[in-house]
């Protein structure tokens, strides 16, 4: 499971990375939107950590807090995006 999380925490800013060298609007949503895919599946890795006790709260908490923001972060740039 943890490598897991490794592999799909790390998706998320390989895809956010690449989506500065987009070739269009619709390339750059795209990018992100696979980022926010990449979060989504990083928190189910991380709530799994959680659960089979392999994690402590207090690390799920911190983590799951900066997941949080990062996915926001994520929503709001592609709704923006969209809306341009």
């Amino acid at each position: 499971m943890s490598k897991q999380l490794y592999r799909s925490g790390t998706s998320i800013g390989a895809n956010i990375a690449e989506s500065n060298n987009a070739q269009s609007k619709a390339d750059y949503i795209n990018k992100l939107s696979i980022a926010l895919k990449e979060a989504d599946e990083t928190e189910y890795w991380l709530t799994l950590l959680f659960l089979s006790d392999i994690i402590s709260e207090s690390e799920h908490e911190s983590i799951q807090g900066d997941l949080d923001i990062i996915i926001g972060t994520l929503v709001n740039i592609i709704k923006k995006v969209k809306e341009q």
